[in-house]
C-alpha cells in the first residue's frame, strides 16, 4: 500500500517562499509521474506542476517562473519550491502519484492528505 505524506505548508507573507515536500512509502513502479495540485475552498482541484520519472516537467501557467518541482528517485520524494508567493496561491496543496507497470493498460493513483498554504500579510 503506497502512501504519500506532504509537509512544509504554513503561513507566509506575499512575496515570500515555501518549500513543500512529499514522501512516498511503499513500492513505486518505475513508470510514474508525481505532482502537486491545489484546491481552494469552493474550487476544483487544479494542476500546479508534475514531473515524470525521467525528469520531464509541466507547470500551470500561473506558477511558471515562480515554482519549481523536483524529485529524488532514490528516495521517492517530490518537492515544490514556491517563490514570489501571492495571496491567490492560498490553497490546500496535494501530492499526487500516478504509476503503472510496464505494458499495463491503466495507471494507479494515490493522493496525499494535503498541506495548507496561506499567503497573507
Amino acid at each position: 500500500q503506497v502512501q504519500l505524506v506532504e509537509s512544509g505548508g504554513g503561513l507566509v507573507q506575499p512575496g515570500g517562499s515555501l518549500r513543500l515536500s512529499c514522501a512516498a512509502s511503499g513500492s513505486i513502479f518505475s513508470i510514474n509521474i508525481m505532482g502537486w495540485y491545489c484546491q481552494a475552498p469552493g474550487k476544483e482541484r487544479e494542476l500546479v506542476a508534475t514531473i515524470t520519472d525521467d525528469g520531464s516537467t509541466n507547470y500551470a501557467t500561473s506558477v511558471k517562473g515562480r515554482f519549481t518541482i523536483s524529485r529524488d528517485n532514490a528516495k521517492n520524494t517530490v518537492s515544490l519550491q514556491m517563490n514570489s508567493l501571492k495571496p491567490e496561491d492560498t490553497a490546500v496543496y496535494y501530492c499526487n502519484l500516478k504509476s503503472r507497470r510496464f505494458r499495463s493498460y491503466s495507471y494507479s493513483e494515490v493522493w496525499g492528505q494535503g498541506t495548507l498554504v496561506t499567503v497573507s500579510s
